[in-house]
């Protein structure tokens, strides 16, 4: 990584330069007077804190600033080409990887990378050569790599490195062992968050701070943003949407407790629910399959809801139900302007949407939920590596 200010220690000025880049990402385009006012600094501070940005390659000029009369003030913005993010999303087979420009913007991304997370240094390792590798194969300039985002599902505490899924040595973070290998910073998330973040800056969120994201995919996850800021709750774990206690089924779930959302409300609940009427006898174009293999995959039933197949078309009705009901307590809870549907399960479209809406309203207080809008995610399976290089870029400029 190329020596930068971002690298050094904390001074005024750098602080006032990370502040700068910061309003640039939640704010947009700004003229000298606009960060004058935001900084609350003098003009000519900021003019050579301007200056010095766009020497060390941060910031360019975009033009002039239109306005209804009098000279038109120059405006600045983030340069896109001042470095390059990565972030990379580890799911039970395979991996996400995105790299993005300083600004956030795209420049790769695979869905599919082939990789087993295994509790042990070794596939920590292969996760740093996976990276390398790929940037290779896109022409990406390592020294131009600031950071790196990494997202795992299930509790993941940020600030310490640790996860309660994947950790095998207190003494040696995740990250800490990627940030040997690859001499870049790096960051744990977890991987709704991840998501949630990378809509919130790129994606369906239109300006809306606060929202709730929730992650429908074989597991249920959440990630929330309060007040323009994710949050974390006291140990860095909250969003365990899919463990709330909210169903009667005498079910346990992965968590070994008893009736958590998730096991009505989730990918492994879809297969569950269809495989035991599958098992009871009950019609459908599902049964071939069944009879064949003795087991059915979230693949196929997808498959069976896109030709109307009425077994697979009732369950997900019933997910959707289950999930619209525990999203009606948070509506009554939270209040927040958007909610934004994410993961495996958006494929399903209307046929979950639409229960989940109607259960909403149902049980949510009319007060709280008539400023909610909710939405499917935009970005699909790249919310969460997104999410991992915005998230690495905030850390970086101590957004977060």
């Amino acid at each position: 990584m190329r020596e930068t200010f971002l690298g050094k220690k904390d001074s005024k000025n750098n602080l006032l330069k990370k502040t700068i880049l910061r309003i640039c990402i939640e704010q947009g385009e700004q003229s000298i007077a606009s960060f004058s006012e935001e900084l609350n600094a003098s003009v000519p501070t900021v003019t050579k804190l301007i200056g010095e940005l766009m020497d060390e390659g941060f910031i360019v000029e975009l033009g002039k600033w239109g306005t209804s009369g009098g000279r038109r003030p120059s405006i600045y913005g983030l340069n896109p080409d001042a470095g390059v993010f990565v972030g990379v999303d580890i799911r039970n087979s395979h991996a996400s990887i995105s790299f993005t420009d300083f600004k956030g913007n795209p420049l790769a991304f695979d869905d599919n990378i082939p990789f087993v997370m295994e509790r042990k240094e070794e596939s920590v390792h292969r996760i740093s050569k996976a990276v390398r590798d790929y940037a290779e194969m896109k022409g990406i300039d390592w020294d131009r790599i600031l950071g790196m985002g990494i997202s795992l599902a299930g509790r993941v505490n940020c600030k310490t490195g640790y996860s309660n899924k994947f950790s095998f040595d207190p003494d040696r973070p995740i990250n800490k062992i990627l940030e040997e290998d690859l001499m870049i910073p790096v960051i744990i998330e977890n991987d709704s968050r991840a998501m949630t973040y990378g809509e919130y800056l790129a994606g369906v969120v239109e300006g809306e701070k606060n929202v709730i994201f929730v992650n429908v995919s074989w597991g249920l996850g959440m990630g929330l943003i309060m007040n323009g800021q994710l949050f974390y709750g006291t140990s860095g774990y909250s969003g365990e949407f899919g463990h709330f206690p909210l169903l009667d089924n005498d079910i346990i779930c992965r968590c070994g407790k008893v009736g958590c959302l998730e096991t009505g409300a989730s990918g492994s609940a879809l297969v569950r629910i269809v495989t035991e009427q599958l098992k009871a006898g009950r019609a459908s174009s599902l049964s071939k399959i069944y009879r064949k293999e003795g087991s059915i995959n979230i693949r196929d039933i997808f498959k069976a809801i896109s030709e109307e197949d009425v077994l697979a078309i009732d369950t997900i009705g019933e997910i959707g139900n289950n999930l619209g009901r525990g999203l009606a307590g948070l509506i009554n809870v939270f209040n927040p302007e958007l909610v934004v549907i994410g993961g495996k399960m958006v494929v399903a479209g209307d046929y979950l949407m639409l229960p989940v809406k109607t259960t909403m309203k149902k049980f949510a207080q009319n007060i709280a939920i008539q400023d909610t809008n909710i939405k499917f995610s935009s970005l699909r399976g790249e919310a969460a590596s997104r999410g991992d290089c915005l998230l690495s870029r905030s850390h970086l400029l101590g957004v977060l």
